[in-house]
This record gives C-alpha cells, structure tokens and sequence, in this order.
C-alpha cells in the first residue's frame, strides 16, 4: 500500500493507493463520524460491484444514488436530478459524498459536494485507469455543455482519494486503453524517464501485471500531485495537465460526448498538438513520432478520424477554458518531458488536424 500527499494547507489530502483498501474507506467514514454518506455510481458499475457498495451502503451506513453510465449524463441535468435526491433525502452540512466511479461520476460528484449548501465533503474512489491516474486528483469538478466540454464547474477539492488497482480487473480494455493516454500525457509533459519506461514496459502494461500498474498509477499521482501543490487554480504551471486537451475536447464537444472516451479524444489532441509544435519549428520531428510510437505500442489511436469536420473543431476550441478572447491557445511539447501554453494560428491548427486525418486514412 502507497500513500501519497497532495499538499494545499488546509485543503491537503491523501491519496492512498493498493489493493482491496475498501475496508480503510469504512475506517475513514467511521473517524469523520458524518451525519449521512451518500454513493454516487453508474448503473454499469452497479451491476459489477453490486455486493461491494452494498455492504459499504449496510456498513457506512449510505444511501445509494446510480445514474445512467455516459459522458452524455454529465450534464447539468443530472446534477440538478442529485441535488434534489440530497434534499429529499435529508442531507446536511455534516454530510459526505462518495465518488464511486470513473472521471464522469468524479466530476458530476465533485461538483454537486461543491454546491450542495455552499460545500459538502466528498470522496474520491475512482474505479477507471484514467479517474486514478488523473481526474479523481486535484479538485476539478464539473460538467459538460452542448458547446463544450467542462464547461460550468468549481475548483473543490477531495478530503481522500482511495485508488484500489483491484477496479482494473473488471475495467473493459478500451476503458483501460484511454487511461493509458493520460499516463503518457505525465511523461510528455514533465518526466522524460517516466516516458521511457512505459515505452520499455509496454507490454507489461498490457498484460496488466499488478507491479507495473501500480508503478504507472504512483508515478502518474506523484506528478499531479506536485502540479496541483504548485499551482492549485491553474494559474500558471497546472496549465500543462490540459497537454492534449484543446483538440481533445473539440472532438468529443463536435462528436456529442458519445463517439469517443475522454482519453481517446486526448490521444488524438496530444499528436496534433505535438505536430503543430513541428510545424511550429518549436519541437523536432522525432516528437511527434516517438509520441505515435509509445501511443501505437500500447494500442492506443494518435489519429484524427477524416469525417469530423475541422471548422467545427475549430469554433469548438475558440470557446474552450484555454483560450482568451477568441485566441486559441494549446500546450505544445518542446521535447520530451517538457511543454508550454502558447497562443496558436487557426490556420496551423487547421494543417496540423488535416495533417493528422490524413495519418488515419486508409494508405494506398
């Protein structure tokens, strides 16, 4: 079992990381002696952990509230639909919310603790490779507009994130896959060696030895964690988190939230982004192609499908968080281990895409 801290002064928490700690969940629910708990979940997850958040449920004791399984559902319908459940249900100030799930049910999760009578206290337990790695830690919440991505949400962090590496046995391999993305997004942006070692461990990774796993999702904690230490509101330095993000998010906001999951999207904005940083003369050539390299390794997609429609993307991107006044702005690699925020051309990003699509199409 690893601990790990993620330190904000008041606001600091712990991220513990092993397998079968539920019952260290219970041991943390008994010492804060909460008013209520409540567990969020999908109803995918329902039917596979059906007797374990039943006995946390029986245990805790909390009440279960289950939403339908889909980016498409975090949506401020349902977070309205959560608050009600909680008003209904008697929930106070005194009370907790556990995340039980993957990025969808964290962020949907996260954001209702945050409002629910001004701020409630959650919990993370993140039951994806990508929730583990990346979005159960750091205090983003929220969810998702028809014109983009993430769009209404707070910075609200965690009191715990429990990560049990047992989750990934149940997790489908596409699921699997697109975390991966994120994990390869922590070496690109700041740990050159931590790039090379998924690529030497490639196939490790893929047949998902618990010694390896449990390496990537430390490491991949320990980067975030020093991120957010750093620069909690994304400032400055958070900003590089979002390396893959611009594009990424374009193509599931054109896309309806349905067509591709989140680390897929963002495989795919990561080796655009790496290209316009090319085609920017601001990265050398090998970038881009050690990217696509260490991405088709571990069976991951860097291409951009020719049907989506570029312009769309690229009013999609205009509104993004990133950009100011109408200027779009990306995270570009420079090299490997290190990236910048920079203010980029609608016409490079438009070759940079083109370029991409034209990667995926069938070769003659």
């Amino acid at each position: 079992m690893t601990s790990l801290k993620v330190n904000l002064g008041p606001r600091s928490y712990e991220i513990l990381i092993g397998q079968g700690i539920i019952e260290r969940l219970l041991d943390f629910l008994s010492s804060k002696r909460y008013s209520q708990a409540g567990i969020v979940t999908n109803e995918t997850l329902w039917d596979i952990y059906r007797k374990t958040l039943e006995d946390i449920s029986k245990k805790a004791p909390a009440r279960l509230f289950i939403i339908p399984d889909g980016e498409q559902y975090k949506d401020i319908l349902w977070f309205y639909h959560l608050h009600g459940r909680l008003l209904e249900n008697g929930f106070d100030r005194r009370s907790v919310l556990i995340a039980f799930g993957g990025g969808v049910i964290g962020d949907l999760t996260g954001f209702v603790a945050s409002t629910y009578m001004r701020g409630i206290d959650y919990i993370q337990v993140p039951t994806t490779l990508l929730a583990q790695v990346d979005s159960s830690v750091g205090g983003k919440t929220a969810v998702n507009h028809p014109l983009g991505k993430n769009m209404i949400g707070t910075f609200y962090q965690p009191v715990f994130v429990f990560i049990d590496t047992e989750f990934l046995k149940t997790l489908p391999r596409r699921e699997f896959l697109a975390g991966m993305a994120e994990v390869i997004k922590y070496g690109i942006i700041w740990d050159r060696s931590f790039f090379n070692y998924l690529r030497d461990n490639s196939k490790r990774i893929l047949n998902l030895e618990h010694d390896t796993l449990k390496e990537i999702i430390k490491r991949s904690c320990l980067i975030k964690a020093e991120v957010v230490s750093r620069d909690e509101r994304e400032s400055g330095l958070r900003s590089i988190l979002n390396y893959g993000h611009t594009i990424g998010h374009a193509i599931e906001t054109v896309t309806g939230y349905t067509r591709y999951l989140h680390g897929e999207a963002v495989a795919m904005g990561m080796y655009a982004e790496a290209l316009i940083g090319f085609l920017k003369s601001l990265c050398p050539k090998e970038v881009p192609e050690l990217i696509t390299e260490t991405m088709k390794a571990l069976g991951i997609n860097p291409y951009i499908p020719p049907d989506l429609k570029t312009s769309s993307m690229i009013n999609s991107m205009k509104i993004d968080k990133k950009s100011l006044s109408g200027r779009i702005r990306a995270i570009i690699p420079q090299e490997i281990g290190k990236v910048n925020l920079i203010e980029v051309e609608e016409g490079l990003i438009s070759k940079a895409i083109e370029e991409a699509k034209l990667k995926s199409a069938p070769q003659a």
